[in-house]
């Protein structure tokens, strides 16, 4: 039986999701909202952001955070190196971790876990290096545990993500070309053991080619398993 207890999770397009507790409090993680071509205009305007958890500081995950930032003045949890760089623009509501350990914020209990990927920061023409990519267990009220796996190629120590935090939700990249394909994702899944996942960082580009389609052809001897194919705008 799948249940967030009173927990709610909001797909905003691309890797962007909300996550709200029963008590209200609401986390981004990976904040493209307003610039994101794939984020309903219904969800382009935000009442309350306690929090943003940020996988790595590329333009398509990093989006919309200065912004929202200066609106809401959430507390940014992001890699030591991106939060060195936050704090130079002159927030001081920066709450840095690495991989590996945990933190509270507000509602929410985060674990950054590894990525396979890059990650850079574009500002005011430069590339400036925004410490290592990485992916998110979040620990929410009613024991439930979510994983985010940020952009990230396949990697053996999923099991361990899997073995360790024991997410009942996964989400995915599947898009291919710049993080896992469906392919990929599959054995993902396998090495994490998990029963629910969310695809994810596809069809925003053409490039991206993974499609939900693809992975559920690719899960198919997985039992168990629910693929929830979430449209943007829709919620868990």
């Amino acid at each position: 039986m799948f249940d967030l207890k009173g927990n709610r999770i909001t797909y905003f397009g691309h890797s962007t999701f909300s996550v709200t507790t029963p008590s209200g409090q609401v986390a981004l993680i990976d904040p493209w909202v307003m610039t994101n071509p794939r984020c309903p205009e219904s969800l382009k305007k935000l009442d309350r952001l306690d929090a943003i958890f940020l996988t790595h500081a590329h333009s398509d995950h990093l989006g919309d955070l200065v912004a929202l930032a200066r609106k809401f003045r959430p507390k940014l949890v992001a890699s030591f190196e991106t939060g060195l760089w936050l704090l130079s623009k002159g927030f001081q509501e920066v709450s840095p971790m690495n991989k590996g350990g945990w933190q509270q914020v507000g509602d929410f209990r985060v674990n950054m876990t590894h990525a396979m990927h890059s990650n850079s920061i574009e500002d005011d023409g430069k590339v400036v290096y925004g410490g290592e990519p990485a992916g998110y267990i979040v620990a929410l009220p009613g024991g439930v545990t979510i994983y985010h796996a940020g952009d990230t190629a396949l990697f053996g120590d999923m099991k361990l993500i899997g073995e360790l935090y024991q997410p009942v939700i996964a989400m995915l990249p599947i898009g291919d070309l710049y993080t896992m394909g469906p392919r990929e994702a599959a054995c993902a899944i396998r090495l994490l053991g998990v029963k629910h996942v969310i695809p994810m960082h596809y069809a925003t580009f053409p490039a991206l080619t993974g499609t939900p389609e693809a992975l559920s052809r690719e899960t198919k001897d997985v039992s168990g398993l629910t693929l929830h194919a979430l449209k943007p705008g829709e919620s868990l």
